[in-house]
């Protein structure tokens, strides 16, 4: 290969961090080539959980004694900690919930059941994941609205022109992917929601894939909502984060309804508790959110910049080793992409070759990637995804192709 570093970024020093990138798959080293499905946690994270459970735990915002107020305290550093990393105004913004796809289900119905009526319509597009587009599906046919969709091109991108023929004044509502899970097509996001905003819609930005690989800031972007999940950013599963503008926050119903989000309980009524508390029923996970607190400091410390700068390197070349395979076919060809690659093989099942992959060491995903209606519009019934971080390797990457090499030629 012709790519060269020059980055300061130091993958091997970085590796050393994630001890399951140093365990085996069927007695060979293991590739991990599934970061789009969920990330590895380094250990700075894991050791974090262990500490919060060992000499933190206790329930918040409740008990008076110390235990108790440390973990409050540590609760609502992490909120602020995450208020910092998105660049959100307040820090009662910042809604913890079990990944995107709750973040997703709160907004469509929270927001849905009180704006949306009868002929309304909801804007999504081609490239989202099912957990953006089921739940407005939903909340569509409750209340008699219509699901409009962006369509895509052939190269696996957003069809803008379509986009803004799609908007009228019936348009509620516009919730969209930054950067595509099945694909790795990152989309004009800015563009998108200045569109929205010349016409008073609010949008949403799905921003699971967008996290661990671009900057985000909420106020620059000017988004109405944004979602992630922290087990695509190195943090735990079952944490993620909703971001809305204070004043759509303020105006929502509870999604949801028990201990912490009220103020007041009587038989006659209930008096909700504050941002961001009216959104939070229950006891939280509260490790998760430490762990992802400190999975954004670690990327912190490690420098997005360079991180970046990596991954754009770490793109081109296995570009560059998947367009040298015979046979390869890359499903969504856009020039503006994280190194998500989607391909399948000529004469081969996606299914097999990643069975078989597997047996090398190399980890991949097969299948439509909850992205059933992308992929069909592809023209695929389903694919390989080999996705990348920022801790994977060139020499990974040469393996890769050696095991996908051979595996073609068993296969045939």
């Amino acid at each position: 290969m012709s790519v060269q570093t020059h980055t300061d970024f130091d993958v091997l020093k970085v590796r050393e961090d994630f001890p399951i990138l140093h365990t085996l798959a069927h007695g060979k080293p293991l590739i991990y080539f599934d970061n789009a499905a969920t990330s590895q946690k380094p250990q700075q994270v894991i050791d974090r959980i262990s500490r919060y459970y060992t000499r933190e735990n206790s329930n918040i915002h409740r008990g008076v004694y110390q235990l108790s107020e440390r973990a409050s305290a540590a609760y609502e550093d992490a909120r602020a900690t995450v208020q910092h990393y998105l660049g959100a105004e307040h820090s009662h913004e910042i809604i913890f919930v079990r990944g995107a796809t709750e973040g997703l289900n709160l907004v469509a119905s929270s927001w849905g059941r009180k704006n949306l009526h009868q002929g309304d319509e909801v804007i999504v597009s081609y490239m989202e994941h099912h957990a953006n587009i089921v739940p407005w599906q939903l909340i569509c046919a409750e209340r008699g609205a219509i699901l409009r969709v962006i369509p895509v091109t052939d190269a696996g991108e957003l069809d803008m022109d379509a986009y803004r023929t799609l908007i009228n004044e019936r348009t509620k509502f516009v919730s969209v992917v930054w950067v595509s899970n099945g694909i790795g097509t990152i989309n004009p996001i800015q563009e998108i929601i200045h569109t929205a905003h010349e016409h008073q819609i609010p949008v949403m930005v799905d921003a699971c894939q967008a996290a661990p690989h671009l900057s985000i800031n909420v106020q620059a972007l000017d988004c109405d909502f944004l979602v992630f999940s922290g087990h695509k950013t190195f943090a735990p599963t079952g944490i993620g984060v909703l971001y809305g503008k204070e004043k759509f926050l303020e105006d929502m119903p509870p999604y949801q309804s028990g201990g912490d989000m009220i103020k007041f309980v009587s038989f006659e009524g209930t008096t909700f508790n504050e941002l961001p508390y009216k959104f939070e029923a229950g006891t939280p996970h509260i490790s998760g959110a430490l762990g992802l607190e400190t999975a954004i400091r670690y990327q912190d410390a490690l420098g997005r910049d360079a991180i970046h700068s990596y991954e754009q390197e770490l793109t081109q070349y296995m570009s560059h080793a998947l367009h040298e395979i015979e046979g390869l076919e890359m499903v969504g060809k856009s020039a503006h992409r994280i190194p998500v690659f989607s391909f399948n093989i000529q004469g081969l099942h996606p299914l097999d070759l990643g069975t078989m992959l597997d047996f090398e060491g190399v980890a991949i995903r097969t299948g439509n990637h909850c992205t059933q209606p992308l992929i069909q519009r592809l023209g695929y019934a389903a694919t390989c995804r080999a996705s990348l971080a920022f801790y994977n390797t060139k020499d990974e990457v040469d393996r890769f192709v050696i095991a996908l090499q051979k595996v073609i030629k068993k296969l045939r």
